[in-house]
């Protein structure tokens, strides 16, 4: 059933746990997601990323209706969610879709041009009823930024975020979650990762909102309970999930090398690997030890 983003972080932030959000760029990824929370039985957040467009994956107006129908249908909450907006547009063309909920990053600008531009995200996130994610440091990975580009970036400690400048943040913006960098970073771990998580506490008692923490495929099982416990509501979850999906493809391969694989049959691999990936991943979300 398709339920607001408010409804499910007010859940977990009462319950103490985390809730999955997971980005779809293709339908076999988007079955297997709503299908691994089925499973499970908990709620979760479907996100479509603006890169996933730039990149030519798929468009927002395509999968956009798509996801939403799927989180009509589904027999668990789901919420529909857009991760890594840049431009206030291509937000409000989320908005008009039915997504619950926005975010705006601007962490590739100025300080004060980020506030600027997220007090406008925020503005036009009231106008539809939903919740306002924004982004202070520099998350590790790749970012885009509204020139369609994307900046790579280093785990540096000078990139993680300044808790007094994160309080400030979201007392200017009025932001309702608020995107962290503590040693985490997008895509794959070429390290296991060292995440700073009194660093975290301390954002969490400068800003006293529900914390979203990016870059969370790779995470070992402690760390997902450290991180919960210490304020992060939300949890970024995707390339390990699509890495899964990749995975089973080659292993088909590699098993039957003779076989003529139907491109139907690679998607339903691809749909049950996602399934058993994701389905670990709530389960840990939802049961912080």
């Amino acid at each position: 059933m398709l339920v607001s983003t408010r409804e499910l972080i007010d859940n977990a932030v009462k319950r103490n746990i985390g809730v999955g959000a997971f980005n779809v760029t293709t339908l076999s990824m988007l079955q297997g997601i709503i299908e691994a929370a089925e499973d499970v039985g908990e709620g979760i957040i479907i996100e479509f990323a603006t890169s996933h467009e730039t990149r030519g994956i798929i468009t927002l107006e395509e999968i956009g209706p798509v996801m939403m129908q799927y989180a009509r249908r589904a027999k668990v909450p789901v919420a529909v969610h857009l991760d890594h907006g840049v431009e206030l547009d291509y937000l409000k063309k989320a908005l008009d879709i039915g997504f619950t909920s926005i975010m705006y990053d601007g962490s590739w600008l100025p300080y004060e041009e980020n506030v600027a531009n997220t007090i406008k995200a925020v503005e036009l996130g009231r106008q539809y009823g939903v919740m306002v994610e924004g982004e202070i440091g520099k998350m590790a990975g790749g970012t885009l930024t509204n020139e369609k580009k994307m900046e790579i970036r280093d785990v540096r400690r000078e990139n993680f975020t300044n808790p007094d400048q994160a309080g400030d943040f979201v007392r200017r913006t009025g932001v309702d979650m608020l995107a962290c960098s503590f040693g985490n970073a997008h895509g794959i771990y070429k390290e296991p990762p060292v995440l700073d998580i009194e660093l975290l506490q301390e954002i969490q008692e400068k800003t006293q909102i529900p914390l979203v923490m990016h870059g969370s495929s790779g995470i070992n099982e402690e760390d997902y309970a450290r991180v919960i416990r210490s304020g992060i509501r939300k949890i970024n979850y995707y390339t390990y999930a699509s890495l899964a999906a990749s995975n089973a493809v080659r292993n088909a391969f590699a098993s039957d090398p003779d076989k003529f694989w139907k491109v139907h049959e690679l998607a339903v691999l691809m749909r049950e690997a996602v399934r058993e990936k994701v389905k670990r991943a709530i389960t840990l979300f939802s049961n912080p030890q």
